[in-house]
């Protein structure tokens, strides 16, 4: 199975400002879950109206996880804007995703 979220009305191309985020699960397990419910969360909060996501169950497609060298799961990778980007876990720490999306400036 393969999800879309798009949030991103008329965005004719990612240039427009739109943020690509793929995240890899591996069913409906309670870490995915959480982690499409955390991702879902923030991309409201600092990104509403400017992000895309694609859920990927690497248990439907196991093959889509050789694309973006995936070797653990739940793991977000930001396509876009680049340089591209990959955090894992069930995104629950608020604050190292924002550092790891480059959304928030990391603090010393």
């Amino acid at each position: 199975m393969t999800e879309s979220i798009n949030n991103a009305p008329g965005a004719a191309a990612a240039g427009d400002g739109v943020w690509e985020l793929r995240l890899y699960v591996a069913g409906h397990t309670a870490r995915s879950v959480a982690a499409l419910a955390n991702l879902k969360k923030l991309c409201e909060e600092h990104l509403a109206g400017k992000y895309r996501i694609e859920v990927i169950d690497l248990l439907v497609n196991p093959q889509l996880a050789a694309d973006d060298q995936i070797v653990a799961i739940p793991t977000l990778v930001r396509t876009l804007p680049e340089p591209l980007r990959k955090i894992i876990g069930d995104l629950s720490d608020t604050e190292r995703v924002l550092v790891g999306l480059q959304l928030r400036p990391r603090t010393k």
